[in-house]
């Protein structure tokens, strides 16, 4: 039974944690298990990041030395896939395990939109709550309409949470970076001077881990930015607009110092996490986690060598940055060139709790613990799908479509015209070899398979 804390949400809201919402949840029979039996997750998530925006990605201009610092102490993965080229169906997918054309959900949700996830399926923070973890997502949420758009918002903490602390109300398109937050007018300022939201976050993060240090935790990070409107503070914005190569304003496609800016207060935010874990001495026993949940947009920066951004399924919508970090199981300085998506993380938070999962919800991801353990290990699933139906071209480009990824080939169907499109991403990652024609046979081989896939996910095309 999930019940509202009222006392204990008033309580923080006193002390100035601008906590939005807080549930509970009844602890008969749950026995509490130390640290050292189950590692604590902290998942980050960045909005609209690109694969080609860190710098142990590749990146020269945009500086991010604390998740370069993660990735040579961790895993970096190099072919790790968004399940949508957009926001809400990732989390969708984040959430349940499934493709997210099982639950309708294939585009972001708008503030006044009927659909929302619903409580009919169990999330990853009900399966580690009753595993004995505490819950706490900091952050966007976006798998709602609001209420005060007229919607039947469904929040947080109906979904597995205890704490849910600046999360949105209302409509977070546009950007709001300071306080006040346009989001969610009741957010009360913690930091001196301008608060900046992504420092806010990290506050909270900290803090978060503080308090839940003796007993299992997972925290699910999910910054507001980089999402558009890009704005930086202003003492990084000043330093990034002076270096050499800078583009000019935040609507730069190429070394955006806006978006610089943005990346670099989330990087240190990742360098607070390590250090707060170092300090309470139980790193060796969290799994820290670093991705985007979809690509950047094109037209503020480049995702070369990918080609295109959010809102299309090219590489450059779909493929995400992953790093992972968990001294106890992970090599450092490991690389892993499998290819993973999303979905895969609950059946990994599953396992890495020692739970089996609930028998009446459909998985569609598989566990990537062995990859921790060996980056070269099989995992017994070749194919990925992809489906993005839309009544008119998104206004960043993209257009109705559906993908599948088998092996070194991808195939892309677009809806609106029925034009293919294939590509073998071994040799060609920038997707510019159509070789549709050349290859007739692998053509109607893949379509055949995406037919069978989107008929038994019930996946519809508008």
């Amino acid at each position: 039974m999930k019940t509202s804390n009222f006392s204990r949400r008033n309580f923080l809201k006193a002390l100035g944690l601008g906590v939005t919402t807080i549930a509970s949840h009844g602890c008969a029979g749950i026995t509490r298990l130390n640290s050292g039996e189950k590692p604590n997750i902290i998942f980050i998530l960045a909005d609209d990041l690109g694969w080609a925006e860190l710098g142990c990605y590749g990146n020269k201009f945009n500086e991010t030395p604390n998740l370069d610092k993660l990735a040579s102490r961790g895993m970096k993965f190099t072919e790790a896939y968004a399940a949508a080229p957009v926001c809400s169906p990732y989390r969708t997918a984040l959430m349940t395990g499934q493709y997210p054309a099982r639950l309708g959900i294939t585009d972001y949700l708008r503030p006044n939109d009927a659909k929302h996830l619903s409580t009919d399926y169990v999330t990853i923070a009900e399966m580690l709550r009753q595993a004995g973890y505490t819950t706490g997502i900091i952050g966007k949420w976006h798998l709602t309409g609001y209420a005060n758009h007229g919607a039947k918002e469904v929040s947080p903490d109906l979904h597995g949470f205890d704490e849910v602390i600046v999360s949105e109300n209302r409509g977070i398109g546009g950007g709001s970076y300071f306080h006040p937050y346009h989001f969610n007018r009741e957010i009360e300022k913690r930091l001196p001077g301008k608060e900046y939201l992504v420092d806010r976050c990290n506050l909270e993060a900290v803090e978060f881990i503080a308090r839940h240090k003796d007993t299992p935790f997972f925290l699910y990070l999910s910054h507001y930015a980089v999402h558009t409107r890009l704005l930086g503070k202003d003492e990084l914005l000043a330093k990034y607009e002076n270096k050499p190569g800078a583009g000019k304003g935040n609507r730069a496609r190429l070394n955006n110092p806006h978006l610089a800016a943005q990346l670099e207060s989330i990087d240190e935010g990742v360098g607070m996490i390590m250090d707060k874990l170092d300090e309470l001495g139980i790193a060796d026993n969290t799994v820290l986690i670093f991705t985007g949940d979809n690509g950047g947009e094109d037209r503020v920066t480049s995702n070369a060598p990918l080609r295109a951004g959010k809102s299309t399924l090219y590489e450059g919508g779909i493929r995400e940055p992953l790093i992972v970090r968990w001294p106890k199981v992970i090599k450092p300085g490991g690389l892993c060139n499998k290819p993973t998506s999303n979905i895969d993380f609950y059946p990994t938070f599953l396992q890495l709790a020692g739970s089996r999962p609930d028998r009446t919800q459909h998985l569609d991801g598989v566990s990537i613990l062995p990859l921790l353990k060996n980056p070269k290990a099989e995992l017994g699933r070749d194919t990925f799908y992809w489906h993005y139906p839309l009544e008119k071209p998104h206004f960043l480009g993209g257009r109705s479509a559906g993908a599948i990824r088998q092996g070194k080939f991808k195939l892309i169907e677009f809806f609106d015209t029925g034009q293919v499109e294939l590509y073998n991403l071994a040799d060609d990652i920038s997707e510019q070899h159509n070789l549709a024609l050349e290859l007739p046979d692998k053509v109607n081989d893949l379509q055949k398979l995406l037919a069978k896939w989107r008929t038994e996910v019930g996946a519809k095309i508008i």
